[in-house]
């Protein structure tokens, strides 16, 4: 996913561009200047989507994919087998969160509900508190794209979006009613909620207001933390953090400013992270203050530190760092000394670090090994190494429900061919760490349950770097060269794809295709350098380990060059699209979601500016030649036989403007010597994925995967 958290435009345009062309679809000679070199934009026209002969050509473009994915042999029967395997699938659970007196807050998805409720359980009884779509009456889809419960319970802040937008609204209702206490409050994109003890008021990151004629990358510029204290005007809370805030180093452009209470203390923590970066800088100063807007902040460590998480017990401050250990190891200091006086409590090893959670009675780590995770637990009470907790499923899990006040934590764990439950880890009276299923999610029944194997391989990249592929197909594949095989990568910034399972992944399996993923470098699959050898500069590396996958899979025999497909999304795009522009012989289709495309020009987005960390800018000319590699847009070139490509995107998209997808689109249309179809998908209700609704992704899937077998053999069937 391209993260959220505005360099002047003059930097960006360094030549003039002709006026746009009546045909909106046609190139014009448009080119920038940068550091000496001429860059072609046949295309800028397009990035005007309120222009009316942009619109009509995005309709018209839009019409044409719909007309061609109908007709595609068997896509009627794709549909329904996939609607079908979303319906067995059973209920889905988004985010969980435990309070005390057994109160659990979750945000829910049924066997026949369209989109994700959030409900409150107390105990066996379970209450619906928050429906999205309740608050659609004109039919445009709506989602819950965060909340956070008070400590004690009683209130929930949630933010709400519309056409999958994410710009969201904040609101805070009581739990025990469902009666809405505060709110709409606009500009809360962010979120980043932080409840007082007291539950008396939060923090939370605030967008500043921008005018009607800013330019786009000014959108998240400046955002900044504010307490809001329950019963008073929300547009009148105290700035309690902000880039104008003495003795705080914030970048106004990039950086994203959060306040975080303390539990237990009357202290605070400043925490700003640095557009996408990982790393986070943190200062203290007394809580008090900070609501009130008028604290001095300490520092406590800066960027440098390579701090990516921390978690406080009463005033010991326990952080993971990948200084000095790529892999990661575990801080502790307190709030008030900072890593002076830091000892090492868990050293680095051969796993990655990269979760930390804390309960009442235990830190807990998440540690990948390979590519599954393991589960550490850390009790608070001694000096001793953690030990780790045997898990029912070999796979991936995220932490959940954790609170300081309660023993334990949730695991939501899922593999290639295991549904994800929620498991509960508590300690016993006797010390024993019992591991329990919680029945809270019960997936459904799985088709074919033991009929799919999955392999996992080191494959040699272009320079000899073992790249991580995983493998899922039927058991009674024949390794012939024949089946549809489709290969799926990310690569950017440290995110590793871990197993995970999808129901309507079946629907590609079961015909005999095969689904491979691939963990290129600028994924975090073993730790901070090898995400940063797939990082700006070094980001050729991620599309050539991608392509080596491919290569690999060619050569056992899965698959041939005709039958082998790409699938990325968002910064996937940057990995896919240079794929297919380098080695467009490997592959007869390739799927790019929600891609960016035109890395050139990316940093006039309103996402552009956080971007830089991990893309680079224009604005140094070593930044400027690192994304002109990486942007697929400008590598392509005339009178090449280019695969069959659908690009598809959400036109409210608050990640990657929708224009990226309509320049690669007709960009490809008018240089493709191979005559195979190139065509734009777009969800006038829909943005970058996020609060999709299920018809939305059924209908979606359905298309991709109609659309690659039809490519590797003829039909969808």
């Amino acid at each position: 996913m391209i993260r959220l958290p505005f360099i002047a435009a003059s930097l960006l345009l360094a030549a003039a561009a002709t006026a746009a062309p009546r045909d909106v679809g046609a190139p014009a000679p448009t080119s920038d200047l940068f550091h000496g070199v001429q860059v072609d934009d046949p295309y800028r026209q397009l990035e005007n989507v309120r222009d009316p002969a942009v619109a009509a050509w995005m309709k018209a473009r839009a019409r044409e994919a719909r007309r061609t994915l109908d007709t595609i042999p068997g896509r009627p029967a794709m549909a329904r087998r996939v609607t079908q395997l979303m319906a067995e699938a059973g209920t889905r659970l988004g985010t969980v969160q435990r309070r005390p007196g057994e109160r659990l807050f979750y945000e829910k998805r049924g066997a026949r509900d369209d989109q994700f409720r959030l409900y409150v359980r107390d105990g066996a009884r379970e209450r619906l508190l928050v429906d999205p779509l309740a608050a659609a009456p004109r039919g445009t889809p709506h989602a819950i794209d965060y909340f956070e419960a008070s400590p004690g319970g009683r209130y929930v802040a949630y933010g709400l979006s519309a056409g999958g937008s994410e710009d969201a609204q904040l609101y805070v209702v009581d739990a025990a009613t469902g009666r809405r206490v505060l709110g709409p409050v606009s500009r809360a994109q962010y979120g980043n909620v932080a409840w007082l003890d007291d539950e008396s008021g939060f923090f939370f990151t605030r967008l500043r207001a921008t005018a009607a004629d800013a330019p786009p990358a000014a959108k998240y510029a400046g955002a900044r933390a504010v307490f809001v204290r329950l019963g008073r005007d929300p547009e009148k809370a105290p700035v309690a953090l902000s880039f104008e805030t003495p003795g705080v180093v914030i970048d106004e452009a990039q950086d994203a400013p959060g306040v975080m209470p303390v539990p237990g203390t009357g202290w605070a923590l400043a925490l700003v992270s640095h557009g996408t970066d990982h790393e986070l800088a943190a200062w203290v100063a007394p809580l008090a203050d900070a609501a009130a807007g008028t604290a001095r902040w300490k520092p406590l460590f800066g960027r440098e530190a390579g701090v990516t998480a921390l978690q406080t017990v009463g005033e010991r401050l326990f952080l993971l760092s990948h200084r000095d250990a790529p892999r990661y190891r575990l801080l502790e200091t307190t709030v008030t000394a900072g890593l002076d006086a830091a000892r090492v409590r868990v050293p680095e090893g051969e796993g990655v670090l990269t979760g930390l959670a804390r309960g009442a009675d235990a830190l807990y780590l998440r540690r990948r090994d390979g590519s599954a995770s393991s589960l550490l637990r850390l009790p608070l009470a001694s000096d001793g190494r953690p030990e780790e907790v045997a898990l029912p499923v070999r796979g991936a899990f995220e932490m959940e429900g954790a609170d300081p006040r309660l023993p334990g934590v949730m695991l939501a764990l899922q593999g290639w061919t295991e549904p994800e439950r929620l498991w509960s880890v508590k300690p016993g009276a006797d010390g024993t760490v019992a591991v329990t299923d919680t029945q809270l999610l019960r997936p459904g029944r799985v088709p074919g349950a033991g009929r799919y194997v999955v392999r996992e391989v080191l494959v040699p990249g272009h320079d000899g770097a073992k790249v991580p592929l995983a493998i899922v197909h039927r058991a009674d594949l024949k390794p012939d060269g024949s089946a549809p095989t489709l290969l799926w990568g990310y690569a950017s910034y440290g995110m590793t794809n871990e197993p995970w399972y999808s129901a309507t992944r079946l629907a590609w399996l079961e015909k005999g295709g095969v689904f491979a993923v691939a963990n290129p470098r600028g994924s975090g699959a073993f730790g901070e350098d090898w995400y940063r050898a797939g990082l700006r500069e070094t980001k050729p590396n991620s599309w050539k380990d991608f392509i080596a996958a491919g290569e690999y899979l060619i050569a056992q025999h899965y698959t041939s060059p005709a039958r082998l497909s790409a699938w990325g999304g968002s910064a996937g795009g940057v990995l896919v699209g240079r794929a297919i522009t380098e080695r467009p012989d490997l592959f007869g289709a390739a799927v790019i979601s929600v891609g960016a495309l035109d890395m050139v020009r990316a940093e006039l987005e309103p996402n552009g500016p956080p971007n830089i960390p991990e893309f680079g800018s224009v604005a140094t000319e070593q930044g400027f030649r690192a994304l002109l590699a990486m942007s697929s847009y400008h590598q392509v070139r005339d009178g090449v036989r280019y695969p069959a490509v659908l690009l598809t995107h959400g036109i409210n998209d608050a990640r990657v403007e929708v224009w990226q997808s309509l320049k690669m689109a007709a960009r490809l249309r008018q240089a493709t010597a191979s005559g195979k179809p190139v065509l734009l998908r777009l969800d006038y209700d829909g943005g970058h994925g996020g609060g999709a609704t299920r018809a939305q992704q059924a209908a979606e899937i359905t298309d991709i995967y109609a659309f690659l077998r039809w490519q590797a053999t003829g039909s969808a069937r």
